[in-house]
C-alpha cells in the first residue's frame, strides 16, 4: 500500500523540524545574544545615534559597552539594575510564598493530584488547563507538569511528546492567563509603571489590570490547546511503542497537604501618546509573549522541555520542539487576538479599574 501523501502542514511541521535541528543549542544562543548586544551598542555609538526623550525633551545616545568605561559600567551596574528594579520587593514576598509551598510538596501535590483523578476522556483538556493554572505557581508547571503529562498519555496508550506538548502549551503557551494572580502579575505591573512614568509620573498600574480579560482567555486557551492536541499535533507524532513508566498515585499525607523589561520602556509610552492605556499595552504584549514561548530557543526552560523531550526520542533536537509546538503558537495567538479585539470593541475594562484609553480614566 503507497503511504499516504503529507499535507501542506505536516510539510510545514516537516522542513520546520529539519530547519530547527541545525540551530545551536539554546545556552549557546543565549550567549551569542549577550554577545549581540555588546556589538550592537559599539555599532550604534559609532553611527552617532541619538533619541529624543518623550517626556523630558532631553537626547539621549547609545553607550559603547565594548569601550572602558562602558565595561565599567555593565560590572558596577550589577548590583544596581537588581536592587533597584522596581516590582523587585513584591516579587520577592511573592516568591517566598510560592517557595514555602514547592518547598513543603504543595504545590507539585496539587498538580499531580488534579491531573491524575481527571478522567482519561478529558485528559487533555485537563493537562492544558492545569498546565495554564500551574503560572501561579511560578515555574513548577515546567518542571512537574510536563515530564508527568507524558507519562500520562504514555500510560494511556497515547504518544508522550503529545502530553508534553500539551502540557508544554499551556504552561508556556497561556503562561498570563489564569483564575487566580500569580507573581507575573506585579513583575508586569511594576515594569508598566515604570515605563508609563516616562509620559505620565504619576501613572500607577494595578497588579490586577489585565485579571479580567485573563480570566476568559484561560477558559479559551484551554479549549483551543485541546482542540490543537488531538487534530494537529497528535496525528502528526503517530504511535508510540515504548515502555509507560510507573506513575506513583497520591500517598495519605500528600493528600492532606492539599522579557517586557526591554519593551515596555519603548511601547507603554509610545501608545499613551497614542490615547491608549499602559493597561493594554500591557495585556497585548501579554499575549504575544505567552504564544511565542513556546517556539523561541532563547526561553529560560526550552532547553529543559528539550531534555524531556529527549526521553521518548533521543533524536529529537531544537526543530522537532518548535515544529510540534507551532500549531499551538498559531492557534492561541489567531484565537487570543480575535479575544482582545472583540473586547476591545466592546469597550470592556481589562480588570479593576483598568480601562482601554486613558481619557477614560
Amino acid at each position: 500500500m503507497p503511504p499516504l501523501r503529507k499535507s501542506w502542514l505536516q510539510r510545514f511541521l516537516d522542513s520546520a523540524e529539519r530547519t530547527g535541528n541545525r540551530l545551536p543549542h539554546p545556552v549557546t544562543l543565549f550567549a551569542l545574544a549577550a554577545v549581540s548586544v555588546l556589538i550592537l551598542s559599539w555599532v550604534s555609538s559609532q553611527l552617532g545615534l541619538q533619541a529624543v526623550h518623550p517626556s523630558t525633551g532631553k537626547t539621549v545616545a547609545p553607550v559603547n559597552l565594548l569601550s572602558g568605561d562602558g565595561v565599567r559600567r555593565v560590572v558596577t551596574s550589577l548590583v544596581t539594575n537588581f536592587t533597584g528594579f522596581a516590582p523587585l520587593g513584591t516579587v520577592l514576598v511573592a516568591m517566598l510564598g510560592v517557595g514555602a509551598a514547592d518547598g513543603s510538596g504543595l504545590l507539585g501535590v496539587a498538580l499531580r493530584g488534579i491531573v491524575l483523578a481527571a478522567p482519561r476522556k478529558l485528559i487533555t483538556l485537563v493537562v492544558v488547563f492545569t498546565g495554564i493554572l500551574s503560572n501561579a505557581a511560578s515555574e513548577a508547571g515546567y518542571v512537574i507538569l510536563v515530564p508527568l503529562a507524558g507519562a500520562l498519555f504514555l500510560a494511556a496508550g497515547r504518544h508522550p511528546l503529545a502530553g508534553m506538548a500539551a502540557a508544554f502549551a499551556g504552561v508556556s503557551g497561556g503562561y498570563s492567563a489564569n483564575l487566580v494572580l500569580g507573581t507575573i502579575d506585579p513583575l508586569l505591573a511594576g515594569i508598566t509603571t515604570e515605563a508609563a512614568h516616562i509620559v505620565d509620573p504619576g501613572y500607577t498600574v494595578n497588579p490586577a489590570a489585565n485579571y479580567y480579560f485573563m480570566v476568559a482567555s484561560t477558559f479559551l486557551l484551554a479549549a483551543v490547546g485541546t482542540v490543537v492536541t488531538h487534530k494537529l499535533v497528535e496525528p502528526r507524532l503517530g504511535s508510540y511503542s515504548g515502555q509507560a513508566p510507573a506513575i506513583e498515585p497520591l500517598k495519605p499525607n500528600e493528600k492532606r497537604g492539599l522579557k517586557w523589561a526591554i519593551l515596555a520602556p519603548v511601547f507603554v509610552p509610545m501608545f499613551m501618546l497614542l490615547g491608549f492605556s499602559p493597561e493594554l499595552t500591557q495585556g497585548a504584549y501579554r499575549v504575544g509573549d505567552s504564544v511565542t514561548n513556546i517556539v523561541t530557543p532563547m526561553m529560560s526552560y526550552f532547553a529543559l522541555i528539550m531534555a524531556f523531550f529527549q526521553r521518548y526520542k533521543p533524536e529529537a533536537g531544537v526543530g522537532t520542539l518548535i515544529a510540534t509546538m507551532l500549531p499551538y503558537t498559531v492557534a492561541f495567538l489567531l484565537c487570543w487576538l480575535l479575544l482582545l479585539v472583540v473586547w476591545v470593541l466592546l469597550g470592556l475594562p481589562l480588570g479593576p479599574g483598568a480601562e482601554l484609553f486613558l481619557n477614560t480614566r
